[in-house]
């Protein structure tokens, strides 16, 4: 079966390089996306339209999230078939994969812009920037379909360890996103920044279809769709996507917990969301690549070699992000007044960074065990880890610290869930694994 990358005889530290590093570009790209509309808006708007964005990003990344979750399930599934040569089962797969897609992201949307309005004022968004925020959200969830459809093309391509795919699509987006944002701010103002979201992401769509129809990588057989495809792709795909909103969901929660400290603070957790994703870039794509690359092992019965990924994984990524993070926390200040914040604001970005630090290795870590688990064909196990890290520990640890320590509370309360996340991620480890498979070296060095 072709397939782009030898995961199972290969070098397995050349192997996962040649899928990470272009899933690394890919996340860069991703980063800068996400930071484009930050920034024109920061500068043209000023602090109340970096308030609106961040109070309706924070659904945003939700469904973001809810299409790279279900994305990596995806991407299990058509792993573990592509590792056991199953031809015919990949091609029922990626039928049924398009055609639930598509009816479950035109339902969120559906209901989305009935809801938005109603879900942001629960999260408290201050009254001066909800009719903007609103509006926001209900032009990006037109957009939302497209980019959900374009996520499970890229899953797929990736199952297959085509690495260059993602990294293309993001790199046209990017630009595209880059271009309209002023153009469209000029026209219609705030709405303007999501109208050109929208247009990026069709595009994305349409690329994703052209690049199907060149590289031929896997077909679709509609006639032969079974109930037993949609239960397993519901199976993997379910967990795996709470796994995935549960940063979005939690950061939607903690904004609720910033939001009485005012327009100031609002901005500054902005600003903080946009630079941590320099840290999430590498971490995600590790874990992706971890996940695409242990189901392929799963599905050809190599164990031994998924126990090599995953400790290869963890030191390069932890190597890797340890000097990221070190940049940020050196740099935050300079960072928070590239998006067109004061002083004021630069001082909360500065006290988050100095005190979560070290956090972002042990996510590193976490999130390397989160792959190995759910490509082993256990997401519900990563899915218990990710609802402990963001839901359990972070959110009453911020409910306890708030009323002693004030906004540092809250920063707190990510530390203590990142360290808390990495011990039981190990215990998820050994539970799901056994000690005698974890590698040696692995144990002795982490």
């Amino acid at each position: 079966m072709k397939t782009n990358i030898d995961f199972i005889n290969g070098n397995t530290t050349r192997s996962l390089l040649k899928l990470f590093i272009p899933l690394m570009l890919a996340m860069t790209l991703t980063m800068a996306y996400s930071m484009v509309d930050s920034l024109w808006v920061g500068n043209l708007l000023g602090e109340a339209g970096m308030s609106a964005l961040t109070a309706s990003t924070a659904i945003v990344l939700i469904m973001n999230s809810l299409s790279m979750g279900v994305g990596n399930g995806v991407s299990v599934m058509i792993a573990q078939l592509v590792g056991a040569k199953d031809k015919a089962g990949i091609r029922r797969a990626a039928a049924v994969i398009m055609t639930v897609s598509l009816i479950f992201s035109g339902v969120i949307c559906i209901v989305g812009e009935l809801v938005s309005g109603s879900i942001l004022t629960m999260m408290g968004t201050p009254a001066e920037v909800l009719p903007e925020a609103v509006s926001y959200l209900r032009l990006y969830l037109i957009g939302n379909v497209a980019l959900f459809i374009y996520m499970q093309f890229t899953s797929i391509f990736r199952a297959f360890g085509d690495s260059m795919f993602q990294m293309k699509g993001m790199l046209m987006t990017v630009i595209v996103n880059a271009v309209l944002d002023p153009v469209m701010i000029g026209w219609w103002g705030f709405n303007g920044v999501a109208i050109a979201t929208v247009i990026s992401e069709v595009m994305c769509l349409i690329y994703a279809l052209y690049y199907h129809y060149r590289k031929k990588w896997f077909s679709f057989d509609f006639t032969s769709m079974t109930w037993q495809d949609v239960k397993t792709m519901g199976r993997l795909c379910i967990p795996t996507s709470v796994q995935s909103i549960m940063p979005a969901v939690s950061s939607a929660v903690m904004i609720t917990f910033v939001n009485p400290f005012g327009l100031t603070a609002l901005a500054g957790y902005g600003v903080v969301r946009n630079l941590e994703l320099i840290m999430f870039m590498p971490t995600n794509a590790m874990s992706m690549a971890v996940t695409s690359i242990i189901g392929q092992c799963r599905g050809a019965d190599r164990m031994d070699r998924a126990d090599d990924y995953l400790k290869n994984g963890m030191l390069t990524g932890g190597i890797m992000i340890a000097v990221l993070s070190s940049f940020v926390i050196a740099f935050s200040a300079f960072l928070s007044g590239c998006f067109g914040q004061g002083a004021e604001v630069s001082v909360i970005v500065t006290s988050f960074f100095h005190i979560v630090s070290i956090g972002y290795v042990l996510y590193m870590l976490t999130s390397c065990i989160q792959g190995y688990i759910t490509g082993i064909g256990k997401p519900e196990m990563a899915m218990i880890l990710l609802i402990a890290y963001y839901i359990i520990f972070r959110i009453p640890a911020a409910m306890i610290l708030k009323p002693v320590f004030g906004l540092s509370g809250i920063w707190i309360a990510f530390l203590a869930s990142h360290v808390l996340a990495c011990v039981l991620a190990f215990s998820l480890l050994h539970f799901t694994r056994g000690r005698q498979s974890l590698p040696e070296n692995l144990c002795l060095r982490v």
